[in-house]
């Protein structure tokens, strides 16, 4: 399950000290943009009711901003779309 936490902790030795200095970097998917259900279901190939039929069913991973808007990342979404992935052919 992924961390509420937009940024990860870097330790650091300062130069010429002995202290440790912390610096916050913002994760690379915390800046990624959240698409809509229609972008989403273009990005899956499937139709808007049938992401909102996952969404009802939690089966997708989704959040919802301010109550009602239902956003997706591509990035989970990718990860979540191959574990359906069905090496098919003759030569298995």
């Amino acid at each position: 399950m992924a961390s509420l936490d937009s940024t990860q902790t870097i330790w650091v030795n300062a130069p010429m000290s002995s202290q440790s200095v912390a610096l916050s970097q913002p994760r690379p998917d915390a800046l990624e943009k959240p698409v809509d259900v229609k972008t989403a279901a273009g990005f899956l190939g499937v139709s808007p009711s049938l992401v909102y039929a996952y969404v009802e069913r939690k089966q997708i991973p989704h959040f919802r901003m301010m109550g009602r808007a239902i956003r997706f990342r591509i990035s989970e979404l990718d990860s979540w779309r191959q574990q359906f992935h069905v090496n098919g052919g003759i030569n298995e």
